[in-house]
């Protein structure tokens, strides 16, 4: 898995060639792989490394020497209030702010996924997926993606005649067929109305675990986060507060004692008095 490079000297992004081992910290050296070495690589533990990162405007720290490690594979949600700094994070991660502070190593091939689907009205569904990728990608390409998020019966059809379900799974697909190793989802539910909302969780669940690349899920609901995630980090005053491990068997059960308990650690955790809440 080659990764990008965040550094403090210059701000801007170096991509290392490595093809199976995380970077090594004061590594800067470029090295040619050749395609069997880069065949036979092995995979990194880490997909997310993060050290000491700080961003700030105006002068004002919104993310404070932050610390953070994704594993390969892994699903972790964040959850914080309103300008605690997660979508800052994510959009750190995703390449598209690089005026920082630390070091940031993340995975070169990786795609992110936005509340709003950001469908280009003009491109029919399947030229929205192809949209970005390098080359002139095939249109099976698009179609196996859009087969993946059960949407084969709306390829040919305009944006503009999608529900919002249907745009979101969109979406995904479009970040699907970039083959990431790591997938950042900034609140991808948060428009949908509560029955999508049950279907798209599931939907992600099921593409995660057929895929087995790292997910981090920006978001502020609580349930969702313990129903997907392996882990649930929470994020205050730009930095991580608070870590919690989610050791429920899958499917998990909104119904189940545990659940229940582990959620409600959460909620107090981010300030919500979970007695008043029950009265």
């Amino acid at each position: 898995m080659a990764t990008d490079v965040h550094r403090p000297v210059n701000h801007q992004v170096t991509e290392e060639p490595t093809a199976g081992a995380s970077t090594a910290e004061g590594t800067e050296a470029a090295t040619e792989l050749k395609p069997k070495a880069k065949a036979e690589a092995p995979r990194p533990a880490q997909a997310v490394r993060v050290e000491g990162l700080t961003r700030s405007f105006d002068g004002r720290a919104v993310i404070d020497d932050l610390r953070l490690d994704v594993r390969a594979g892994e699903f972790v949600a964040l959850l914080g209030r309103s300008g605690c700094g997660k979508s800052t994070l994510l959009r750190i991660l995703a390449g598209l702010d690089r005026d920082i502070e630390g070091t940031v190593l993340v995975p070169r091939r990786k795609a992110v996924a936005f509340q709003a689907p950001r469908l280009m009205p003009w491109k029919k569904v399947w030229r929205n997926v192809l949209l970005g990728l390098p080359g002139k990608p095939a249109r099976a390409v698009a179609d196996q993606a859009l087969g993946e998020v059960g949407l084969s019966h709306r390829t040919d059809a305009w944006p503009k005649t999608l529900s919002g379900g249907e745009a979101q799974r969109a979406s995904l697909a479009r970040a699907l067929v970039r083959e990431p190793d790591l997938l950042l989802l900034d609140e991808p539910f948060g428009a949908l109305d509560a029955l999508t909302r049950i279907k798209a969780q599931r939907l992600v669940g099921e593409l995660w675990q057929r895929r087995g690349c790292a997910v981090l899920l920006v978001t502020h609901d609580v349930e969702e986060a313990v129903l997907l995630a392996d882990r649930v980090l929470v994020m205050d005053q730009g930095v991580i507060a608070h870590e919690q491990t989610i050791d429920l068997d899958r499917p998990r059960d909104i119904t189940d004692p545990r659940f229940a308990e582990i959620r409600g650690q959460l909620l107090e955790r981010l300030g919500v008095d979970t007695a008043a809440e029950a009265a």
